[in-house]
């Protein structure tokens, strides 16, 4: 693995997982920014939450790191009416309100996360 990728790949990972664990100590944050028409928030809050620990984990080690980027990049797409939840109704972040520019970057920024979880899913193919 090319250096710049295993920075990305640890720091990535690393984020994943403060992430995941931030559902845990925050839970009501991210339940109320599931949509209305999906059932259980927390239950989902829970379940997405624990995926990001264990995308996070898995990205870290050879071994899985092609089923952990393939669950990330599909947990990214399942998350993403979250988001626009989040910025069609302009909610808040755990009480407080969040810009409304800031609401909408993050609907671009789903792709970035989406791009690095494919890349981690890609082995380097060197040449001789």
């Amino acid at each position: 693995m090319s250096k710049p990728k295993l920075v990305l790949c640890w720091l990535g990972g690393l984020v994943m997982v403060l992430a995941g664990l931030n559902h845990f100590l925050n839970p009501d944050a991210y339940a109320a920014m599931v949509p209305k028409e999906l059932p259980a928030p927390m239950a989902l809050n829970y379940l997405s939450g624990a995926a990001e620990i264990a995308g996070g984990l898995g990205v870290l080690h050879p071994r899985t790191r092609w089923l952990a980027g393939w669950g990330l990049v599909l947990l990214f797409l399942a998350v993403f009416p979250a988001n626009v939840n989040m910025a069609v109704n302009h909610l808040p972040l755990d009480g407080k309100p969040v810009a409304s520019w800031a609401l909408w970057a993050r609907l671009p920024l789903q792709a970035v996360f989406i791009a690095w979880a494919w890349w981690m899913t890609r082995t380097d193919s060197k040449t001789k």
